[in-house]
């Protein structure tokens, strides 16, 4: 049994959500709270498996419940809220906190989630060990390269307001690095950005993330790290010491015009329940970079990846799949590492070197 709490301020939504949750036999709500102070109580006493957690509440706001629940006593968390634009960067710092996954509310913060979608994630999240969430917290914090990666944001330009279309060709690469992520990747990928030099080539990423928070997270990770980084555009050319974040509820695909690589970003049927996906991405790339690309998996629940990843090795690309132990959910990095997909499997922490000496190795 799933035994979940469900921390909502609206007795209304609290009651939709318990008998939606109670129609499944393999779910059991352990209680209701109305605020974080009443959801401490209950936790205390009978500590849940999963808890459903509303942002806007009294007394105490559900981000600073959250951090102090990772901090002291880790529950996997899903987030359901109503997603508006004031608030999209406080959930984004729910899930740079540890939050497993964001279910909207459609409306106002008195409406109800996608219920099937939140069925899916209660599971999904009683499945993984939170304690690798703390993990790579504790890497984030700590690693000598992000701190000396953070001393360099000189490296920036300051002209980078000016469209990426306008660069010149000089500056784009024929080489490039593809990245995709699922759970726990919001974290491990500022992990491996903030370790990267500011003139590796040009990155794509694909990050499982609803629509309308990639562009916060592009300026979050751009913040952090030396590399420049943007939620991706349809035509953007690749440039190196550019990160590509791509869009929520679209997908990333690399093109080629002549020599030089560029962005489409279009519209399509979800894959592997995602949209965007991996697969698209490392598909498109296999096919548009082959050997001149880099290949990298991370954490995340599913598949998605896996068969792009797969056509990527096959395409003479260097693939790198983040290993089992520093994995929040190793679900994508396994099923990529059981086709033969990947050219090595590394630790998170190492992840960021093992790219810079694959790029190396590519012939010019």
């Amino acid at each position: 049994m799933i035994r979940v709490l469900i921390v909502d301020d609206s007795a209304f939504v609290r009651k939709i959500l318990k008998n939606e949750l109670l129609k499944y036999d393999d779910i059991e709500v352990i209680g209701e709270a109305a605020d974080p102070y009443a959801a401490r109580e209950i936790i205390a006493e009978n500590k849940p498996d999963v808890i459903t957690l509303d942002i806007e509440m009294p007394r105490m706001d559900g981000i600073t419940f959250l951090e102090k629940l990772m901090k002291y006593y880790p529950i996997p968390v899903i987030i359901v809220s109503s997603v508006t634009a004031q608030n999209r960067d406080l959930i984004l710092k729910a899930m740079n906190l540890g939050a497993i996954e964001v279910i909207n509310k459609t409306g106002s913060q008195y409406s109800l989630p996608d219920t099937i979608r939140l069925i899916k994630a209660i599971k999904n999240a009683s499945l993984i060990n939170i304690e690798k969430m703390n993990y790579t917290a504790e890497v984030n914090h700590d690693s000598n390269i992000i701190k000396a990666q953070k001393t360099d944001l000189h490296y920036k330009s300051d002209n980078y307001q000016a469209s990426i279309q306008n660069v010149p060709a000089l500056q784009t690469t024929d080489k490039l690095i593809a990245i995709g992520a699922s759970t726990g990747g919001t974290k491990a990928l500022e992990i491996v950005l903030a370790g990267l030099p500011p003139d590796v080539p040009a990155v794509l990423v694909v990050q499982h993330m609803p629509e309308g928070f990639t562009e916060s997270f592009a300026r979050r990770l751009d913040s952090i790290c030396c590399l420049r980084v943007k939620e991706a555009a349809d035509g953007d050319y690749l440039v190196s010491g550019t990160v590509f974040i791509a869009p929520g509820n679209k997908h990333m695909v690399l093109a080629r015009s002549g020599a030089r690589y560029y962005i489409k970003i279009k519209d399509g049927p979800h894959v592997h329940h995602q949209k965007p996906s991996v697969d698209v991405l490392f598909h498109s790339v296999a096919r548009n970079a082959g050997p001149n690309a880099v290949g990298v998996i991370l954490t995340g629940m599913g598949a998605d990846g896996a068969y792009g990843m797969l056509e990527m090795h096959d395409s003479g690309s260097y693939n790198i799949a983040q290993d089992e132990q520093s994995s929040v959910v190793f679900g994508m990095p396994k099923e990529a590492i059981k086709l033969g997909a990947a050219d090595e499997i590394t630790a998170l922490d190492k992840i960021a070197g093992k790219i810079v000496k694959a790029v190396e190795k590519i012939k010019h």
